[in-house]
């Protein structure tokens, strides 16, 4: 039986190699995609949602939008320099036709409590962007945490980030939603960090490859991480040039392929002040701080499994 799944995704283009991935892989049912506020403003993350969606024939997967600012903070995106990440990752509005379909009438967090209250068969909650939607849903209903039987989140990292030298975008984008995801008791959570991400680049060559391929899927994935390679090269000197990460669909490939990732069982904990350190992923690696694992940290990933997974599943028709 193929595993139920819910994205929370910020689209953004990484994400929208993860929703294609998720919508069309057979071992997963998505059965529903939310929205935050993160790449880009969350009016757009929920229309290119949709665009990407109708793209591959899968309007019949409900889009809830949800939070558009942080938990807490009230200077995000545009007074702590989003815009600009956004330029250079990630586009308003994603290169694929306009979407027909239209978002849910409900919102994101009373999607998610409504539907993991009424759960009869395990669904796992995909977060891949900021946490603020998972966040909400705890504060909204106080057992939220135990009815989720896994998260798997792309998120933070140990030795790279992608804002700041110490935090990567979607922990830094809401440092108490963060904070308080970790530290709610979620009984299985995998944190998909840089460091992994990173382990599976995606090449000029894959695009080729993809776009032979000439599917709706496999031609949006390659004209998507042609740009994001074209970006990296410009603003990133940390991966092999022709190459970049696409973070989010490493989370989705690791769903059914539990070998693309190698993880260790770690404490994992957010910092949420200082000028230098907000929204570092704080990573017991060493045990230093006598408080109990509570995630599965990926470190390294292997990106032929990756890759070749992208190519088999965006060669199937769809659509």
């Amino acid at each position: 039986m193929a595993q139920k799944l819910i994205l929370d995704v910020d689209t953004g283009t990484d994400d929208a190699v993860a929703i294609m991935l998720a919508a069309l892989h057979p071992e997963i049912e998505l059965i529903g995609v939310t929205t935050v506020n993160g790449n880009v403003e969350v009016k757009f993350c929920t229309d290119n949602t949709l665009r990407v969606l109708d793209h591959i024939g899968r309007s019949d997967i409900p889009v809830y939008e949800g939070s558009n600012r942080p938990l807490v903070r009230d200077n995000f995106p545009v007074a702590r320099g989003v815009t600009d990440q956004a330029s250079k990752f990630h586009v308003e509005t994603l290169p694929v036709p306009a979407a027909k379909s239209r978002k849910a009438d409900k919102g994101a967090v009373d999607y998610l409590v409504e539907t993991y209250r009424n759960a009869t068969d395990p669904i796992v909650l995909m977060p891949v962007g900021p946490l603020t939607n998972i966040a909400a849903a705890l504060a909204a209903d106080p057992d939220f945490a135990s009815r989720v039987p896994e998260l798997i989140i792309m998120g933070g990292g140990h030795e790279i980030g992608n804002m700041t030298p110490s935090a990567e975008f979607n922990i830094w984008a809401d440092p108490e939603a963060a904070a308080r995801v970790f530290n709610a008791g979620f009984e299985k959570v995998t944190l998909v960090t840089l460091d992994a991400t990173h382990r599976a680049l995606v090449s000029y060559a894959d695009c080729d490859h993809l776009a032979m391929l000439g599917t709706p899927a496999a031609q949006a994935t390659s004209d998507i991480v042609r740009f994001r390679i074209e970006m990296h090269d410009i603003a990133q000197k940390m991966d092999v040039l022709g190459t970049a990460p696409v973070h989010d669909a490493v989370c989705v490939a690791y769903l059914v392929d539990r070998e693309i990732l190698t993880t260790r069982h770690l404490h994992v904990d957010v910092e949420t002040g200082g000028a230098l350190t907000v929204g570092r992923t704080v990573i017991d690696t060493h045990f230093r701080g006598n408080r109990a694992p509570n995630a599965d940290v990926a470190f390294d990933a292997n990106p032929k499994r990756f890759v070749a997974m992208l190519a088999d599943i965006f060669s199937r028709p769809h659509g």
